[in-house]
């Protein structure tokens, strides 16, 4: 059988997840391997060095610099508070002062009779690590933080914004081809991952961000309201640090893009539960794509306790597949033949060819390069 290997979306509906959870820098890892985490589980901190402020103590005082360290009232390893005189010098004998105080709170690092100047740092920044799913310690990196392992369903995305987000999934949307509006999300949503169908509109996430809900997932998002609820145009870099108040997972592209509706039934057959998702992505070197990971307690476990390998990325008879070049763009199909001789392109281009049958019935001869797969 004819054979091919191309980019494919993960959506499985129970399969294995391992998630790395590392600090920037070495500090102290929390839990052991063994333990049982929630999502919202502390599993290893750290503290970042403050910020570094330079004080021009000789310019201030009007003083030499070689005189600075017989002004200061502190030395060098105190703690100040923002506002406290640090420095003072006397002239024509003593009747006036003149002061310098601190312009933050720190730590002094140094005073130096060359420059005049003194070095402040900062109070250091506390930074702390979750376990971002539900699930259990399998490894432990010393200083650096752990691996946990869960069983869930797991749904990979096109295309996101926003970092990490927790919480319980409402399915507002009714069917895949449903476009989400903004009298759709009421308070009680608050804290909540919205499941919506086709489209995420600029007033549904501005709606989303007035109640608080944690993230959405839709089919498709316009590149102008991203623009719009972002304030400038993406590049090609990754995302997921944009501060908008809330993670926004993409499943098929932009503009109005009806949700598969296998990953649509698949999500709604998980309302209710807790979920986890990030909307990093990154498309050059190194992919990295949104997910959706609902972590399965014993409870919600398939019957036949099959847990799905990791897919491979062979393109085969039978294997759903999405069309992501005009004319068929966004539609999605089953692999009906793979024909191992080159067809000629209207560019004269000689390439490999796949048909796609749709799910209307409906066939077309695609270049394989033109599909991607929806794995399963």
């Amino acid at each position: 059988m004819a054979h091919a290997y191309t980019p494919g979306l993960r959506v499985a509906r129970q399969t294995e997840v391992k998630k790395e959870r590392r600090l920037p820098l070495k500090g102290e890892v929390l839990v052991k391997v063994g333990d049982k985490v929630k999502a919202e589980t502390i599993v290893a901190r750290t503290e970042l060095p403050g910020n570094v402020q330079t004080i021009n103590v000789a310019n201030k005082l009007s003083i030499l610099p070689e005189d600075v360290e017989r002004h200061m009232l502190v030395k060098v390893g105190d703690w100040v508070e923002e506002g406290q005189v640090i420095a003072e010098s006397r002239s024509f004998f003593g009747l006036f002062k003149s002061r310098c105080t601190m312009p933050v709170s720190g730590t002094i690092e140094s005073i130096s009779n060359i420059t005049g100047q003194v070095i402040v740092r900062e109070k250091a920044i506390p930074v702390e690590v979750d376990a971002y799913v539900d699930g259990e310690v399998v490894e432990l990196y010393e200083n650096e933080g752990i691996m946990v392992r869960t069983i869930a369903t797991f749904v990979q995305g096109i295309f996101g914004i926003g970092g990490e987000s927790i919480g319980v999934l409402d399915v507002v949307a009714e069917n895949p081809e449903e476009i989400l509006q903004p009298d759709a999300l009421t308070p009680e949503h608050k804290g909540k991952i919205i499941l919506g169908g086709s489209l995420v509109t600029i007033e549904a996430l501005r709606r989303a961000q007035e109640v608080g809900a944690k993230g959405i997932i839709a089919g498709g998002i316009g590149d102008a309201d991203l623009r719009t609820i972002l304030g400038y145009d993406l590049g090609v870099a990754i995302t997921g640090s944009e501060d908008i108040g809330l993670t926004v997972v993409v499943t098929e592209g932009f503009g109005k893009m009806t949700m598969a509706k296998r990953t649509f039934d698949l999500l709604s057959s998980r309302q209710g539960m807790k979920t986890s998702i990030s909307g990093a992505t990154q498309i050059r070197a190194g992919v990295i794509r949104p997910e959706v990971v609902i972590p399965l307690d014993s409870s919600r476990l398939e019957s036949d306790g099959e847990i799905e390998d990791a897919p491979s990325t062979g393109l085969t008879i039978g294997r759903h597949v999405r069309v992501i070049r005009e004319p068929y763009f966004g539609r999605i199909g089953k692999v009906a033949a793979l024909p191992p001789e080159l067809q000629k392109l209207e560019t004269e281009a000689m390439v490999r060819v796949l048909e796609v049958e749709f799910e209307d019935g409906s066939r077309a001869t695609i270049p394989r390069a033109n599909v991607e797969l929806i794995e399963e």
